[in-house]
């Protein structure tokens, strides 16, 4: 029967993936060239298993439809509006570069021109997939370079769509199919506009309704109509069922259903989606290797490179750093998975033949291959390159200092602290220590961040603390301490080596987001690694211990053992001691809890000296929890805000009376 073909078919070829991509990930090749080699394998050039080709392309359609439909759910309106300037400027620089490039050297080949520009659509796109997973992986997703990357990303994802609508007219010999194409371009713009119209009334109206049945099974329903009947609509116009599918998951993302909606929808793009990149690798020849040994590694590094280049000067070309620039061309020099699509499209209309769409699989599946190992080497490259740079003299202007703040030219500072980043962190601590009147200086790489921090007095100066000049400006032989505060980890490393170098004598805080690296970071010359997984932990097992109602003293005792037995060697601060009197007695008569800062608390938006629990209750704050960060000792000048913990340190009789205080209106 042909059911049953097409279930030992697809039974083939999870099975064979399953081996495939476990051996993949554990010599860390990502899971997508896995299942291109899984389709080489079981394909009519391969073992010629399946038995069925033109049913597993159907399900393979349907993995297509699911992954645009999510991320069309991910791409909200919002978030391509926040990142406006690296979709508007780097990457129409990425993907034009490349495709003027990619021209050029294929019009010297002889190709013809509007082929020449379609392989330059194709080699533009990179892997969404294979670099936000190499990332997520490396805790670098919110790195500066990690931000240009996604950002040039998404435009490749969006610039997706009008490749495709190019095709019938790269594939006429004449201009016989310009005015169908105006008109194709016509209709599309009218559709997305009543999407507009759709998105911002009828849709979120609908799902609401849906939702408040409470039955899941009609929500899921719910979704997969919109997605297909969507893309049913657009595939009716003349455009593609990929394209309706990513237009239905952008009416979704404008409701708050969006996230659900992806979580009703994935586990069937996985299983689709692999579906697809199998049947891609069932139409590639693996002889196709043998038979041009030269041409294919030949054109794999030359991929690697012009994409690498192109990437790098695109985000160094809107002002990010060498090194930022760096890291984004290596991530960005692989062919992506929309590649694939486009090249199916183009192979359906004539623009690739039979043997150049074997190339085209042979080289991006190398490529793709490539990306976890370049990605890997690329801080060590990126780190000798700028060596380079500073002994050839000629290291851009904007990686060296630049004062934003008004002032002299030459910071007079001393017994200060250096603080590097200022995200979350970094802005929390700054502000701490404003409110506390110990001197510092910022250095941050984000210059629209130093401009408006600047305009607003904060001591800021944009520069990349991996210089060992931008370090000397700020004074670090003169400072105090040193606190890193940035998300890159490469940078963190650098910097706390380079700062241990410059003076032995200066106290670094590293902020990291991982346990596993507090070892190195320690060996580099830090005094105290916060590794964040680490914290957080402990605030969820003292929030479930405060829940049970546990003694006080028995959660900081408990956090005190988990600090040292996970940080060995790491010197705490004072809880831990105050920990260590309240178990051996000598404060038997002293207490400490916390109390949580509503939104209608009367001490919120008041200083701690004008609450003055000390004076009018005996009990004293001794530590503030904000945005998971601990401000111990707090100075009278600090500002309680809503969801601020304050932690008060006296005996029962007092602590009830301050907690009063803080919560209770009748009490101020």
């Amino acid at each position: 029967m042909p059911g049953h073909e097409v279930v030992s078919d697809l039974l083939a070829i999870f099975a064979i993936s399953i081996a495939v991509v476990f051996l993949f990930q554990k010599v860390r090749l990502p899971s997508i060239a896995g299942f291109l080699v899984v389709g080489a394998l079981v394909g009519p050039y391969g073992l010629n298993l399946i038995s069925d080709l033109d049913q597993v392309r159907v399900v393979a359609e349907i993995g297509v439809v699911a992954l645009l439909f999510t991320i069309g759910v991910e791409f909200s309106l919002g978030q391509l509006i926040a990142s406006r300037g690296l979709l508007l400027v780097a990457g129409h620089l990425q993907v034009i570069s490349v495709v003027m490039l990619v021209a050029v050297i294929a019009t010297v080949w002889d190709i013809p021109f509007r082929q020449a520009i379609f392989w330059g659509c194709l080699l533009s796109l990179s892997s969404t997939a294979i670099v936000l997973k190499a990332m997520g992986e490396r805790g670098e997703s919110d790195t500066l370079h990690g931000r240009a990357t996604i950002g040039i990303l998404i435009f490749q994802d969006l610039a997706v769509v009008p490749m495709m609508l190019f095709i019938p007219l790269l594939a006429q010999s004449n201009n016989q199919g310009l005015g169908r194409l105006l008109i194709t371009l016509i209709v599309s713009t009218i559709l997305v506009v009543m999407i507009f119209v759709t998105a911002r009334w009828l849709v979120p109206r609908l799902l609401e309704q849906i939702v408040r049945t409470q039955i899941r099974e009609l929500f899921l329903l719910t979704i997969i109509v919109l997605c297909l009947g969507i893309a049913w609509i657009t595939s009716l116009v003349g455009l593609s069922l990929a394209l309706g599918a990513f237009l239905a998951g952008l009416i979704i993302s404008e409701s708050r259903y969006g996230h659900q909606a992806i979580a009703e929808v994935i586990p069937f793009r996985d299983s689709f989606t692999s579906l697809f990149f199998v049947s891609v690798g069932m139409l590639m020849d693996v002889r196709i290797l043998l038979n041009h040994p030269i041409l294919i590694p030949g054109l794999v590094v030359a991929i690697l490179a012009g994409k690498f280049l192109a990437g790098s000067a695109s985000v160094f070309a809107i002002g990010f750093p060498p090194r930022a620039a760096l890291l984004s061309g290596f991530a960005l020099a692989q062919v992506g998975e929309f590649a694939f699509i486009l090249a199916g499209e183009g192979w359906a209309a004539g623009l690739l033949a039979e043997e150049s769409y074997q190339v085209f699989l042979a080289v991006s599946v190398l490529t793709m291959a490539a990306t976890p190992f370049l990605i890997e080497g690329a801080p060590r490259i990126a780190r000798r390159a700028e060596a380079l740079q500073r002994l050839r003299h000629w290291l851009p202007r904007r990686t060296t200092v630049q004062i934003a703040a008004a002032g002299a030219h030459r910071l007079t500072i001393q017994d200060h602290v250096i603080v590097v980043g200022y995200g979350v962190n970094g802005r929390n601590l700054s502000r701490v220590l404003a409110d506390t009147g110990i001197p510092y200086v910022v250095v941050e790489l984000h210059g629209e961040i130093v401009r408006r921090e600047a305009k607003k007095g904060v001591p800021i100066i944009y520069g990349d603390a991996t210089h060992s000049a931008v370090l000397r400006h700020v004074c670090i032989g003169q400072a105090k301490v040193l606190v890193v505060a940035v998300s890159d980890p490469f940078a963190a490393r650098r910097v706390v080596r380079l700062a241990r170098s410059i003076n032995s004598g200066i106290h670094i805080i590293v902020r990291t987001r991982y346990l596993k690296a507090i070892d190195e970071l320690l060996q580099l010359g830090a005094d105290e690694v916060v590794p964040e997984e680490f914290e957080t932990s402990i605030e969820i097992f003292a929030l479930v211990l405060r829940t049970y109602k546990m003694p006080q003293d028995l959660i900081v005792e408990k956090a005190e053992q988990i600090r040292r037995e996970g940080y060995e060697l790491l010197r705490r601060g004072k809880l831990p001691r105050l920990a260590h009197h309240l178990r051996s007695g000598t404060l038997t008569d002293v207490q400490v809890e916390s109390v949580t800062i509503g939104e209608d608390s009367p001490a919120a938006g008041k200083t701690i000296g004008q609450v003055s629990t000390r004076a009018r209750t005996g009990a004293s704050i001794i530590a503030v929890l904000r945005s998971g960060r601990t401000i111990s000792h707090p100075s009278e000048k600090m500002h309680l805000e809503p969801g601020d913990v304050v932690v008060l340190l006296g005996t029962q009789e007092q602590i009830q009376r301050a907690s009063a205080l803080l919560i209770d209106h009748g009490a101020v």
